[in-house]
C-alpha cells in the first residue's frame, strides 16, 4: 500500500495553517479531504491547489459510524493506486483517522498541526491545565479543570452537550460560547450553562470553554472534591476533631457506616442508600488523607490496589479464558484467591481475614479455611449437636464454674458453623431474628395502648400474654404471605 500522509488544516483561518501542511499538499499528487467546507481550502483553491471531497460519501451514509466506515474504505482503495494527502480539521479528534490508523498504521503519517480548540482556549485567557473534546461522544470524567468542546454543530448536539456537563458542572455554571466562525482570534459570549442551547446559531466550528466552579459555590461534586475537602479539614486551621482522627480511631466508623449502607440497600431505600454510601465513601477519603500525612497509603494506594485485583481475578474479560455462568465465575474467583494465599499456608490463609470483619462474618470465613482443609463437620445436622454442649458448659459457668464471656463465645461460633454448614449467612439470620423481635415489640406497645393500658405497669405475666399474642399475629401474618403467594403463582 502507498502512503498516506494525514494533513491538520487547523481551526479555519489560513492563517492557522502550518508551513509544513501547506508543503505536502502542494508536493502531494493527490490530495483528499474530508469535507470542503473549510476555509483553508477555499483559500487554497484560489491557489491553484487540486482535491476531492468525501462530502457525496457523508450524504449517503445512513448515519456517522457508516460514514467513517466508508470513508476509510475509500482511502484505502485510493492508497493502493498511488500516495494520497487526506485533510482534516484535527487529526486527533477525528474518527476517520483513527481508524484509519487502526486499519493500516504502518502506511500512515500524520502531520500535526493547530488544534481546533486553539482558539477557544487562547481567547478564554485560561492559565491552567484545560481538557479538551468534541462535542460528538462527549464524556465528562470530572469538573476540576475547565473543558474546551468543539464542532457543536447543532442545537439539539448542544443540548445533549449541556445535560452531560450538567451533571459534572452543575447549575450556575458559567461559560464562554463561540459563535460560528474562522477567524484565528474568536470573541467567547459570557453565558450561563442552562443557555447553551438557546443560541442563536450553531456548525461545526462553533463551541465552548466551561469554567468549574469554586468549590463552596458548588452542587456536583466528584472523588477529587470529596479530597479537597477532607485536606481543608485536617490542615492546621481546620477542625480540631478531624485532624486528631488516626487510622486506627476511624476503623469503627467504616464498619458502622458499611453496615448503615447495606441495611438501607437491603431495604431497597436508594435516597437513605445514596447518603450512608456517602458516609462509606467519606471513610475512604478520610484514610487516603491521613495517609498522605502519615505516609502510610494514599487515594492513588487504594485504586490501585483494587483495580489490579479486579483485573487479575477478572481472567474472563480482560484475558483469555472462557467462562460462561456466573457460578463458574465464583469457582474461578476462589481458585485465584487460593493460589495468592497458597505460599501462606493455613496460617496465611487465617491471617488475611481482617480481625475487623463483623465477628459473625469473620467467624463464617475462618470456618470456611478450616473446612477445606478438613476441619469441618460433615453437615449441619452434626454441627447442631455441638450446640447443647456448648450451651451446658455456658451454664456451668453462668454458676461460677468458668469464663462465662468465653463459653458464650464458643455458643455463638457454634450457631454459625450451623449456619453455615445449612448454607445460610448467620449475620442475616441474626438480621431477621432482630427484626422479628422489633416488629413485636412494636406491636406490643400499640396493644397496650389501644386496651388504654401503661406498659410499664404490667406484670411479667401480664406481658407475656400480650407476648405471646404477638407471636400468633406474626404467625398469622406469615400464613397469609405464603397463601397469597401460592394463589399467585397458580
Amino acid at each position: 500500500m502507498n502512503p498516506i500522509t494525514v494533513v491538520a488544516l487547523g481551526p479555519g483561518s489560513p492563517d492557522l495553517l502550518t508551513l509544513g501542511a501547506m508543503r505536502a499538499l502542494k508536493a502531494a499528487p493527490r490530495v483528499l479531504a474530508r469535507t470542503a467546507r473549510h476555509a483553508v481550502l477555499d483559500w487554497l483553491k484560489a491557489e491553484g491547489l487540486r482535491f476531492g471531497s468525501l462530502d457525496s460519501l457523508y450524504r449517503e451514509s445512513a448515519d456517522f459510524d457508516a460514514f467513517t466506515e466508508a470513508a476509510v474504505g475509500r482511502l484505502l482503495a485510493l492508497a493502493e493506486e498511488g500516495p494520497l494527502c487526506y485533510t482534516v480539521a484535527d487529526p486527533s479528534a477525528d474518527e476517520t483517522v483513527r481508524l484509519l490508523i487502526a486499519r493500516a498504521p504502518d502506511a500512515v503519517t500524520v502531520l500535526p498541526g493547530v488544534p481546533l480548540a486553539a482558539p477557544m482556549a487562547a481567547a478564554s485567557g485560561v492559565c491552567q491545565p484545560l481538557t479538551m473534546s468534541g462535542a460528538v461522544g462527549l464524556v465528562v470524567h470530572n469538573a476540576q479543570f475547565p473543558l474546551c468542546v468543539t464542532e457543536l454543530n447543532s442545537r439539539a448536539l448542544a443540548g445533549e452537550v449541556k445535560l452531560k456537563l450538567l451533571q459534572k458542572y452543575g447549575e450556575g455554571a458559567r461559560l464562554l460560547f463561540f459563535p460560528p466562525g474562522e477567524e484565528p482570534r474568536r470573541q467567547g459570549l459570557d453565558i450561563l450553562l442552562e443557555d447553551l442551547d438557546r443560541q442563536p446559531a450553531y456548525d461545526h466550528t462553533a463551541g465552548l470553554v466551561i469554567f468549574p466552579l469554586p468549590l463552596l459555590s458548588r452542587t456536583r461534586f466528584d472523588a477529587e472534591d470529596l479530597l479537597a475537602i477532607m485536606r481543608s479539614l485536617r490542615a492546621p486551621d481546620g477542625c480540631p476533631w478531624d485532624r486528631k482522627q488516626t487510622h486506627q480511631s476511624l476503623a469503627r466508623y467504616l464498619v458502622e457506616e458499611a453496615n448503615e449502607a447495606a441495611g438501607e440497600l437491603l431495604e431497597g431505600n436508594w435516597d437513605g442508600a445514596a447518603e450512608e454510601l456517602g458516609d462509606v465513601f467519606l471513610q475512604l477519603a478520610f484514610h487516603a488523607v491521613v495517609g498522605e500525612q502519615y505516609a502510610t497509603f494514599g487515594w492513588e494506594d487504594m485504586l490501585a490496589a483494587i483495580c489490579l485485583k479486579l483485573i487479575r481475578r477478572h481472567p474472563h474479560v480482560f484475558g483469555d479464558l472462557m467462562l460462561g455462568t456466573a457460578e463458574e465465575v465464583l469457582v474461578n474467583w476462589d481458585r485465584i484467591k487460593e493460589a495468592e494465599k497458597k505460599a501462606g499456608g493455613l496460617s496465611g490463609e487465617v491471617d488475611a481475614i481482617p480481625r475487623s470483619l463483623a465477628p459473625l462474618t469473620r467467624a463464617e470465613k475462618i470456618q470456611k479455611v478450616a473446612g477445606k482443609a478438613g476441619l469441618d463437620w460433615e453437615g449441619a445436622l452434626d454441627a447442631l449437636q455441638k450446640v447443647p454442649e456448648e450451651a451446658a458448659e455456658l451454664h456451668e459457668a453462668l454458676h461460677g464454674e468458668g469464663a462465662a464471656e468465653e463459653e458464650l463465645g464458643d455458643l455463638l461460633f457454634s450457631c454459625v458453623n450451623v449456619a453455615r454448614l445449612m448454607g445460610v449467612s448467620a449475620d442475616q439470620a441474626l438480621q431477621n431474628a432482630v427484626d422479628k423481635f422489633a416488629s413485636r415489640l412494636k406491636w406490643i406497645e400499640n396493644a397496650v395502648i389501644s386496651d388504654k393500658k401503661s406498659l410499664n405497669l404490667l406484670t411479667s405475666k401480664e406481658i407475656g400474654v400480650y407476648w405471646e399474642r404477638s407471636k400468633a399475629v406474626s404467625l398469622d401474618r406469615a400464613s397469609k404471605t405464603q397463601i397469597n403467594g401460592r394463589n399467585a403463582h397458580e
